[in-house]
């Protein structure tokens, strides 16, 4: 599998949303909620610094007794996160979430984030190619015809 991750996976025109170190966990709490999003890249400016996800909330913050309101995102956050490019492959994407443990990456253009990644949008991805190859697949076996139903 080729593809891309970014426009493959993840449109060019996918709108991110990010926050500052100095946000409160409310902030972006509610940020996920509203956006329906499971992570948020945390910038200084425009550079990456920290990524901040579901799974942070859980282990960093209610895991620890934190209280959310008082606590930034800079105290909790993982710092200097993996990340992607737009062009890498989506199969190496997914291989590096699956073996490290990620369910988000940051895709990032120079210096850059430019969009998120998911391991739902690469699942997805996959998918997809999967079910074009085999539809391929069976069209060459069985037939042209058999292949545009």
């Amino acid at each position: 599998m080729n593809r891309r991750i970014v426009p493959d996976v993840v449109s060019p025109g996918q709108q991110l949303s990010t926050l500052e170190p100095d946000a409160t966990v409310v902030d972006a709490v509610r940020l996920m909620r509203d956006r329906r999003i499971g992570a948020i890249p945390v910038l200084e400016g425009h550079r990456l610094v920290g990524i901040f996800t579901e799974r942070d909330v859980l282990t960093r913050v209610v895991g620890e007794g934190r209280d959310p309101a008082a606590t930034r995102l800079g105290e909790v956050m993982t710092r200097d996160p993996d990340a992607v490019a737009p062009d890498d492959r989506a199969i190496d994407a997914l291989d590096r979430m699956s073996s490290r443990g990620y369910r988000h990456l940051p895709v990032v253009a120079g210096e850059r984030v430019v969009a998120i990644v998911s391991i739902r949008d690469l699942y997805a991805a996959v998918r997809q190619s999967l079910e074009r190859e085999l539809q391929q697949r069976d069209a060459y076996i069985f037939g042209e015809a058999y292949g545009t139903t």
